[in-house]
């Protein structure tokens, strides 16, 4: 990768950061409502497989969802005022932290419901491969979701029509509060993907250029025709699963564990010891994100609220208009 690929995927980990962080602190100011699953310390895969994608391939996630949002290039103001609520959200302020979505990217959500998102990431591969198109649909989930009949459903079907699917499972070692060991009788997950013949690997979720690589492999063999892929990335969340997450399932030990190994830093040393990049650069780019994040709150919370009648739009498309 050249360079300046190298310091904007550095600029996004660091944007996502910042922005889960401040979402942190509006969540529990009352700005926020609902439910909020941040994405810290996962900075590391999205940006990875991200990086690895072409335009025309789709992406389709669970609630864990900002950090995509931002690396599909959804911009940290139109995040933010989701995340608050307001009319000038990607989900006009209706979808909120679950639901962040926009179509023109290829971005088909923020999905709420455990692992039902798996069968529509099959429905997407299937309309590209009918049409011809050259396109992979990216669809990532949590360990969780393994344990969900979708997840079996989805993948059998993946294989039986060779789709153009990679399926990736971020594994933080946690469905909510449930280690992966007391919920799977599988706890190496890619496993699974042995029961249906498709072929898996699995990277470590902390290293950013490894899950890029994997990625970048993974999409060029299922673009060439050869069916669905399965990729196991293990990484962690440093925070709980949500805002009201006691975390009384996981000692305090095992969390500063895996922040030593924290994505971010990790990236950043690794640039400053390939000369990729100066202790000033860097400062740079983080300052930039800083502002940004800032500047998207500004934006948020200054943004109208939806109208009362945005209560009925978008629930029902015009079979007319659909036609062609």
């Amino acid at each position: 990768m050249k360079k300046e690929q190298l310091h904007e995927m550095y600029y996004q980990m660091v944007l996502i950061r910042r922005v889960e962080e401040r979402a942190a602190e509006l969540y529990q100011q009352g700005k926020i409502g609902g439910f909020l699953h941040l994405y810290i310390g996962q900075e590391a895969v999205s940006t990875g497989l991200i990086a690895a994608r072409k335009p025309q391939d789709r992406v389709i996630t669970a609630y864990r969802d900002h950090g995509v949002a931002l690396n599909v290039g959804i911009p940290a103001k139109v995040v933010m005022a989701e995340l608050l609520g307001k009319a000038t959200g990607c989900s006009k302020g209706k979808g909120g932290s679950m639901h962040m979505a926009d179509v023109e990217k290829n971005f088909w959500g923020g999905h709420a419901i455990v692992g039902a998102h798996l069968p529509i990431a099959a429905g997407m591969a299937l309309g590209d491969l009918y049409a011809g198109r050259d396109a992979v649909t990216l669809c990532m989930f949590g360990d969780g979701a393994t344990n969900i009949g979708f997840f079996h459903e989805a993948l059998n079907l993946s294989k039986v029509w060779n789709l153009p699917v990679l399926w990736v499972c971020e594994n933080n070692r946690y469905g909510m509060g449930t280690a992966v060991e007391r919920a799977s009788a599988v706890s190496e997950i890619r496993r699974k993907a042995n029961g249906y013949g498709i072929p898996n690997d699995a990277v470590d979720g902390m290293d950013v250029l490894a899950v890029y690589e994997k990625a970048r492999r993974a999409f060029r063999r299922v673009r060439s025709g050869k069916g669905p892929y399965f990729l196991e990335v293990i990484t962690y969340r440093f925070r709980g699963h949500s805002m009201g997450d006691p975390e009384r399932y996981r000692e305090k030990a095992e969390v500063q564990k895996w922040q030593e190994s924290d994505p971010i830093g990790r990236f950043r040393a690794h640039l400053l010891q390939e000369s990729l990049a100066t202790e000033e650069e860097l400062d740079a780019l983080e300052a930039r994100a800083a502002e940004e994040t800032e500047e998207a709150v500004r934006f948020a919370e200054s943004s109208p609220e939806p109208a009362p009648e945005e209560l009925w739009s978008d629930v029902y498309a015009d079979a007319q208009e659909a036609l062609p």
